[in-house]
């Protein structure tokens, strides 16, 4: 498969957001790096980085203002969408265990039908819905509406959508997340974060659906 290089806007140059926990915190490699406590240089470094040297899906912040975001995400698979769309229903599968608030993808589960829950369970008998199904068309959209992480305490909501589309060399696969709302600090001071994040579950996915793994491959000795 031909992959292209991601490109993006420049992150704002204020970024005051708190994520301590949840599903947009960055544990790479073992560590708890909170993006958003890096200065706006280190950000914009860090946010062209991550995707220069893992360049599988074509990537985009489309929108970002105080009170708005749009991030956007595409790549092409050589599954047919009836594959494609399994793969996606499996999110314990592929989404990243470092943002969960359990520690765990296994605690996910996502339900395909109107008023499904993306939701996790937590180890002391609580739980978290993430997000909420609000339209499913099989092996074509998977809509989903609510705030992940940290935006769940705030004054701002948002839906995310997946679209699979048929392609000359399989299917073509866009995630399209539109917030909206109040943010401490603004959405445009969380934008980088989400994307880069966001970024990282969508290639997790790509993997997962072409190999079966959703992780990065170790390389070689």
């Amino acid at each position: 498969m031909r992959s292209s290089a991601a490109s993006h806007r420049s992150a704002p140059r204020r970024n005051r957001a708190q994520f301590r926990h949840g599903l947009f915190e960055c544990r790479r490699c073992g560590r708890r790096a909170i993006l958003p406590a890096m200065n706006a240089k280190t950000l914009r470094l860090l946010f062209t980085l991550t995707f220069a040297l893992t360049p599988l899906a074509n990537a985009a912040i489309v929108e970002t203002s105080a009170t708005s975001l749009q991030v956007k995400h595409t790549f092409t698979v050589t599954a047919k969408p009836e594959k494609v769309w399994q793969s996606l229903l499996h999110i314990e599968k592929w989404w990243s265990s470092h943002h969960t608030f359990s520690g765990s993808a296994s605690n996910l589960r996502l339900e395909a039908k109107p008023g499904g829950c993306f939701c996790e369970t937590l180890p002391d008998g609580g739980g978290v819905l993430h997000m909420t199904v609000v339209h499913v068309r099989p092996n074509a959209q998977l809509t989903l509406a609510g705030a992940l992480g940290p935006l769940q305490t705030s004054g701002a909501t948002g839906a995310m959508t997946f679209q699979i589309a048929p392609a000359a060399t399989g299917s073509t696969v866009t995630l399209v997340y539109n917030i909206g709302g109040y943010f401490s600090g603004g959405l445009n001071s969380i934008s980088a974060p989400v994307d880069i994040v966001l970024g990282e579950q969508i290639q997790r996915l790509q993997r997962y659906i072409e190999t079966g793994n959703a992780d990065e491959p170790k390389p070689a000795k």
